[in-house]
């Protein structure tokens, strides 16, 4: 750990947050006050994800859910179904086709949008938000091509309309508890950090068009949900296509465009046969299935070894395609301790080891003890309120996150260059692996101001 960090680590004061410039601001108080005004909410998508962020918001009283964009009536209606449940007036719908969303982007009843779409829409939906000045909660992925990052910062620094980067994977509570002691110096000087999305998705790749996960063979037009969109990607491309699960926590702790950056990156991918031996063995499925002879060119795992200015070294792993159990794979390794994970995220998933405390012992300790001891002051402060929430709890801190910092006009901590940063490793590793693992360079999309940046998430125990 070099020693800016360590002396900001040692003396920053929790709440030391930028604030948000906010063209249309209703929230520019001063620091400090809580302004009692509800936050006004469109979505653009409610399909499955999106109605767990309908869920979770319909249940604040500080919100108000405006209005609905996504041209499946199902989906409309399952969504309405959530705000009635919690006795909230019905959403105004925008359902005339894919751009309907462009009506909704222009009632000045909204403050905010949530949009949760198909990866290939992220960009437009995200930048037209942004222009019609409202703030963006962003789900995650992997962007389409290069360009798309730098759009989404031009856009940002020429509108000052701020974008959060909704990873909820970076709030998991064993992470947290985690990057609690690595700013607690617990590890030393942070050298390898490893993560990844290590999940059997072939499920929800194919189904049989009408319900989700392991109900058929089918994608594309005859697919429902995912299966709709997200397996034409794994037909069309071969690359690290969701990067911000694993790379995001660890990019948390290294201080990535906060006193660190990424730099470049090599990539490499393995055959394609798992989702074909899928296809076959289905019992809707088989040899003689239409889809049994599609070429599936998304490598089964994917690897990409990722290089930082300060020295460390990340390693993030794309598995989804083969029979495995759920294992994002991190890894945490410093001169002073390691631990690394196994399973969901529970404390007493994963080992541990810290030369020093352990008595040169050379033996793995169970986590439970110390991560508990060390849990993140968020998780102890509201832990009951994120039971039952999506992803272990995950997903109230995500959204949570969201409202309080629109309310307290303070900065996101995962914003714009965040975005573009951890998005860009989708096609940085796709040129990469097209050229037999060849190292290409990590834009800075801060422009330089990486150096001075100082690192936000987590800092408080307020939200």
């Amino acid at each position: 750990m070099d020693t800016t960090r360590r002396d900001f680590i040692k003396t920053a004061a929790l709440a030391s947050f930028g604030a948000l410039v906010l063209p249309n601001s209703l929230f520019a108080y001063s620091k400090g006050y809580k302004t009692d005004k509800k936050v006004r909410v469109g979505f653009i998508g409610v399909g499955l994800r999106g109605q767990e962020h309908v869920k979770l918001l319909a249940q604040r009283d500080d919100v108000e859910i405006i209005a609905f964009a996504d041209p499946s009536k199902i989906m409309l209606s399952a969504s309405q179904k959530i705000l009635a449940k919690n006795n909230k007036p019905a959403a105004q719908e925008f359902s005339n086709g894919e751009y309907d969303y462009r009506n909704l982007l222009k009632l000045n009843t909204i403050d905010a949008v949530v949009i949760a779409t198909p990866w290939e829409w992220h960009l437009t939906q995200g930048v037209e938000a942004m222009r019609a000045k409202k703030i963006v909660g962003m789900e995650v992925s992997g962007a389409i091509n290069l360009n798309d990052c730098w759009e989404f910062v031009k856009v940002y620094e020429e509108t000052k309309v701020p974008i959060f980067m909704m990873e909820n994977v970076c709030y998991r509570r064993d992470l947290m508890a985690v990057l609690n002691m690595v700013r607690k110096n617990m590890f030393g000087e942070l050298v390898h950090g490893r993560g990844g999305y290590q999940h059997d998705l072939r499920g929800v790749l194919f189904n049989d068009g009408i319900t989700p996960y392991n109900s058929g063979a089918e994608f594309g037009e005859k697919g429902f949900s995912e299966a709709k969109w997200r397996t034409e990607h794994y037909v069309k491309r071969n690359g690290e296509l969701y990067p911000t699960h694993g790379l995001g926590p660890v990019a948390v702790m290294m201080d990535i465009n906060r006193g660190n950056r990424l730099t470049r990156l090599s990539s490499f991918s393995s055959k394609a046969v798992g989702l074909h031996k899928y296809i076959v063995e289905h019992p809707k499925g088989g040899e003689n299935h239409p889809n049994a002879k599609v070429k599936f060119n998304q490598g089964d795992i994917v690897t990409t070894q990722i290089a930082c200015a300060n020295g460390e070294t990340i390693l993030l792993t794309h598995d989804t395609s083969l029979q495995r159990p759920y294992d994002l794979g991190f890894r945490v390794q410093g001169t002073e301790g390691i631990w690394q994970d196994f399973g969901w995220g529970e404390f007493d998933q994963g080992h541990i080891y810290f030369e020093k405390a352990m008595n040169h012992s050379h033996k793995w300790d169970s986590t439970e003890k110390w991560l508990t001891e060390y849990d993140h002051p968020m998780w102890k402060r509201f832990a009951d309120k994120a039971t039952g929430a999506g992803h272990g709890g995950m997903d109230f801190f995500v959204m949570n996150t969201f409202i309080e910092c629109i309310k307290r006009n303070i900065e996101f901590p995962m914003d714009v260059y965040d975005l573009a940063t951890w998005y860009s490793i989708t096609p940085l590793s796709e040129k990469s692996i097209a050229k037999g693992g060849k190292a290409v360079n990590i834009p800075d999309f801060t422009k330089g101001a990486w150096k001075n940046r100082k690192p936000v998430f987590g800092m408080t125990d307020e939200f």
